[in-house]
């Protein structure tokens, strides 16, 4: 167990990170009433339900897009279909397969099956990361400013915290690094950060929906921006895929920031968890072939954390 711990350190804080998160999670249902969250999901009728759901889906095809135009553009001869399924596929081992393989590795791994080349598909699942990371960018100082404004001082010093710089500096080195087989083709990034912006208007309108379903007031900028926050919180490596993690930031931003209920807050960030990973199910189907390929190839890790 000891030697165990000792390979897999960052695997093992990270199931430390999420345990904990998750358990906070649970503490903070409990004190703001279980009977209050199912309330609160009982007044949703099932028309809003079905439409965050297919705003959900759509966003998840935008990532989908993204992929496919960086695929597309670094010379991989990708269909629309394989590149849907792949990023499906990926969303689903992210969710339900945390701890033994990341959805980039199963991207790349059922890529390589198809007989693309290794190399590209690489650069361009680094890409597209990167891509999603800089379209929430546009969107941070929209919860930013607010989020500083409520919090005082101690949040200006948080985020002026030294380690962020560095991760700062990092990102744009790893960008340029990344980008290089994309320089000389500009239409196909602002292609990829076109379908971002339309993932994130996606995920930002189904958001309003369910606030606005749930009785709550809260406008789509403001959304916008602390989705944003939360979103930069989630990518410290302290838990798996974001989880608990996720919930308690928007919990704490959509309550202290925009001025919801907790009970109301907490019910968006659960029911958004669950949005998620009942479309990421779509992937199941196309796992156990991706899985063989992983097996049989052994590719390197994500790229990026």
């Amino acid at each position: 167990m000891i030697k165990w711990l000792g390979n897999n350190r960052r695997l093992a804080l990270r199931l430390l990170g999420t345990i904990l998160a998750i358990v906070l999670t649970v503490v903070l249902v409990r004190e703001e009433a279980w009977g209050d969250v199912v309330g609160a999901i009982r007044q949703l009728s099932w028309t809003r339900i079905a439409g965050a759901l297919a705003l959900v889906i759509a966003s998840r095809l935008f990532v989908a897009a993204r992929w496919y135009v960086l695929l597309r553009s670094g010379d991989v001869k990708i269909s629309v279909g394989q590149a849907a399924a792949l990023t499906f596929t990926g969303l689903f081992s992210n969710n339900f397969l945390p701890t033994t393989i990341g959805g980039d590795v199963v991207r790349l791994a059922g890529a390589m099956q198809l007989g693309y080349d290794r190399a590209v598909c690489l650069a361009s699942i680094a890409a597209d990361r990167l891509i999603g990371m800089l379209g929430m960018f546009f969107t941070l100082p929209l919860g930013l400013v607010p989020t500083v404004q409520n919090l005082g001082q101690g949040a200006t010093q948080a985020l002026a915290w030294p380690g962020l710089v560095r991760r700062g500096i990092e990102f744009v080195r790893r960008t340029v690094q990344t980008f290089s087989i994309w320089f000389g083709k500009p239409f196909a990034l602002l292609a990829a950060l076109g379908c971002t912006w339309g993932h994130m208007l996606c995920t930002f309108i189904t958001m309003y929906v369910l606030i606005q379903a749930l009785g709550g007031h809260v406008g789509l900028t403001l959304i916008a921006g602390l989705w944003s926050v939360a979103y930069f919180v989630t990518l410290v490596p302290i838990s798996i895929n974001g989880y608990g993690v996720q919930e308690l930031s928007l919990t704490f931003l959509f309550s202290t920031i925009a001025g919801l209920s907790a009970p109301t807050s907490l019910t968006v960030a659960v029911l958004m968890r669950t949005l998620y990973v009942a479309v990421s199910l779509v992937g199941a189907f196309y796992l156990p072939g991706v899985l063989a390929a992983v097996d049989k190839r052994q590719p390197a890790g994500p790229p990026i954390d």
